[in-house]
């Protein structure tokens, strides 16, 4: 991964209090971690659905 920038995002307090939970549990190394992870897991999820979805 490149360069990283620092940024502000609002969470709702319940996927808040979940990322800590999993970065307690060491399943993150951090808040950043978790959330890297999540949007890189929905950027390939949805460029597969842009090359599975039949064209109209």
């Amino acid at each position: 991964m490149g360069k990283k920038v620092k940024t502000s995002v609002a969470l709702d307090k319940d996927l808040l209090s979940w990322i800590e939970e999993m970065v307690k549990r060491k399943r993150f190394a951090s808040r950043t971690h978790a959330i890297e992870y999540s949007l890189q897991r929905l950027r390939e999820q949805e460029k597969e659905e842009l090359h599975i979805t039949p064209k109209a």
